[in-house]
């Protein structure tokens, strides 16, 4: 196993990968991600994203996709882990938590002060994952949201 930063020749395994993620999340209706905005997101001059692979015999069978954020308390840098998927057949051999690992080493490297993530509550073999590299789960956190339609309807609202 290797992982390691993607590269632009990656594109159509990440597709892949995130086509894998969106069926396993049960919304492969709402996947709009293609080769071509996938690498001006990860792979522009200015990059609003970036991937780790899983490499196993030459072939990627796992990855973690992250953008940076930043925490005012704490007045540093940290990472957002948007997606983490592993091929079902790969997985409980630690590609997992390797990919979790290098994603730490990125942050040590950046001089963040976390990695940030959302795990489902029902997502049982996700959480117990999360849990065994030591991530803490906050179950009084609730996610929000505001859409792309959300947004135009609000800007559009006289206040």
């Amino acid at each position: 196993m290797k992982i390691r930063q993607a590269e632009i020749n990656d594109i159509k395994d990440i597709l892949a990968l995130i086509k894998g993620k969106a069926e396993f999340d049960g919304c492969f209706d709402s996947l709009l991600a293609t080769e071509q905005n996938i690498a001006e997101a990860f792979f522009s001059n200015s990059p609003k994203s970036w991937a780790l692979v899983a490499e196993v015999d030459s072939q990627l069978v796992g990855i973690a996709t992250y953008y940076n954020i930043y925490s005012t308390f704490k007045a540093k840098p940290g990472i957002w882990l948007d997606d983490l998927f592993v091929f079902p057949q790969y997985r409980k051999i630690g590609i997992g938590k390797a990919l979790i690992k290098e994603l730490c080493k990125v942050a040590k490297t950046n001089g963040c002060c976390r990695v940030d993530w959302i795990v489902a509550r029902d997502n049982e073999n996700g959480r117990a994952f999360y849990e065994s590299v030591g991530a803490k789960i906050f179950e009084e956190v609730r996610h929000s949201r505001l859409g792309e339609v959300a947004i135009d309807d609000f800007l559009n609202k006289n206040l």
